[in-house]
């Protein structure tokens, strides 16, 4: 990596892990953090603890990755060396699909669609060596086992607009919970396949798992039993289990993916912390792969780009 002064940008680092990898990345003098959110004094607050540059971004709309991504041009900051895709959401007490300005569902739309449109209107930007990272989850893999029902790929049309055949047999709250599951897989499809049409650029793709994070945002959707145990009961865990993580061990081992010099080449790989480990089959599967990214090109507007 060299050793200029670059800006490294992190999609929802308002909290959580997003927030504690900027951290890390804002505690040195090599780059220039930007940190990404909804909420205008939340992203704020959180740029003013870190020194961090704050912009907002609503990566359920397309329209405002797009105003986002033109207004990175009218400024004098580091070249941009680059791209954390860790934004997120988990929708598990409505009782249908909760649907973005666009109509798309919006799991779907913010965990990959917002970040597929962001990653490619930044493409040019991005400055060799560059690097990007996209923040999946274990979930995405029925072999680990992780409590949460099991990712459903059929096409990216049934998931940017689920009829109720998609979730048939599942309760309101295991439809949204296989939805992120479902989405973080397409995470990791789009990670390979964007390594494989866009690594010669001199950049590298990468897919990361954080682990379990107890205490962090992603559960404010659960009823308020499940919100208390997963804040106050599941981060005992962490000092004994593998792969449940505080958000500070996984933001350290996130940024470690921007910053090693021994990775600045390695790309197209998924990492589970520090450790580079084997996505699931469905992962692999060039159909699945070729199927989401032609489907997300035609929605996001870029098929004929």
């Amino acid at each position: 990596m060299t050793t200029a002064r670059r800006t490294v940008i992190i999609t929802g680092a308002t909290g959580g892990l997003g927030l504690r990898a900027a951290s890390e990345l804002a505690a040195g003098t090599d780059w220039h953090v930007v940190i990404t959110g909804r909420d205008r004094e939340r992203t704020r607050s959180a740029a003013a603890e870190l020194g961090a540059e704050p912009l907002l971004l609503d990566l359920g709309s397309l329209a405002d990755v797009r105003r986002f991504a033109e207004s990175l041009s009218d400024s004098e900051r580091p070249p941009l060396g680059a791209l954390v895709c860790n934004a997120g959401v988990q929708n598990v007490s409505k009782p249908e699909p909760v649907l973005t300005s666009d109509g798309y569902e919006e799991t779907f739309a913010v965990n990959h669609l917002g970040h597929f449109l962001l990653t490619s209107l930044l493409l040019d930007r991005l400055t060799p060596p560059a690097r990007v990272v996209v923040v999946s989850s274990g979930t995405h893999d029925p072999a680990l086992k992780s409590g949460l029902p099991d990712a459903r790929y059929t096409t990216a049309a049934d998931l940017a607009r689920p009829d109720r055949s998609w979730a048939d047999g599942d309760s309101p709250r295991d439809a949204g919970r296989r939805r992120y599951a479902t989405s973080k897989l397409c995470n990791i499809l789009f990670t390979y396949e964007a390594d494989r049409r866009w690594g010669s650029r001199g950049i590298t793709f990468n897919a990361f798992d954080p682990g379990m994070m107890p205490g962090t945002g992603l559960a404010r959707d659960y009823p308020g039993y499940q919100r208390l145990v997963w804040r106050y009961v599941m981060p005992v865990l962490t000092l004994r289990s593998e792969n449940i993580n505080t958000p500070r061990q996984s933001g350290r081992a996130l940024a470690r993916l921007i910053t090693d010099p021994a990775l600045e080449d390695v790309s197209g790989r998924y990492w589970a912390g520090t450790r580079e480990i084997e996505s699931s089959t469905d992962s692999h599967d060039p159909t699945k792969a070729q199927d989401l990214w032609q489907t997300s090109l035609s929605l996001t507007g870029l098929e004929q780009g």
